[in-house]
């Protein structure tokens, strides 16, 4: 899936990009009008997630991923989120699902950390609801999905300091015997 800063969305079977060189230019993944960019590129996992989406105003949405139907590359694509004055242009697109966390960061360094649970699913070609309230002349420049650590911290080695590591035999402040 492809998305651009005006709101629209590509979505395409990997397969659609034939192999090439590293020198090749490539193919054209989405057509985009004068002054757009693409800012995202996902790739799905499965069905069960969602897309959330971010404009610079502070608002998004999060929509299943079966909303955004494949079609061919190179088109302009379909509405991801309504793009408005109220809206501003869309700054951030990820797949999360229910249990995720996310971050939100302003260009004036605030970051806000939610659950994408506390998001409504909406519908494709909505506006979507505030994510996060804005100071005067503060815009919201990303998101991020929180992938917390894998590492149980009850499975790390407790050594306290001074008693005896049952490894070596000494305490934790003298030299080991050699």
């Amino acid at each position: 899936m492809l998305f651009s800063d005006g709101g629209k969305a590509v979505r395409f079977d990997e397969n659609d990009v034939r192999p090439m060189g590293r020198n090749a230019r490539g193919v054209r993944g989405m057509m985009l009008d004068d002054g757009q960019s693409v800012i995202a590129m996902l790739v799905a996992e499965d069905e069960q997630q969602s897309v959330l989406t971010a404009t610079e105003n502070g608002y998004g949405k999060r929509t299943n991923i079966t909303e955004y139907t494949r079609h061919g590359r190179g088109t302009k694509g379909m509405i991801a989120i309504q793009q408005s004055e109220r809206n501003g242009k869309v700054v951030a697109a990820t797949l999360v699902h229910a249990d995720d966390e996310i971050m939100l960061i302003t260009d004036k360094g605030v970051l806000v950390r939610t659950r994408v649970s506390e998001i409504r699913e909406m519908g494709r070609a909505t506006q979507g609801v505030t994510l996060i309230g804005l100071d005067e002349g503060s815009k919201l420049s990303g998101l991020q999905r929180i992938v917390e650590n894998d590492a149980n911290p009850s499975d790390a080695p407790d050594v306290a300091e001074g008693a005896e590591d049952p490894a070596d035999g000494t305490d934790g402040d003298a030299p080991a015997a050699e």
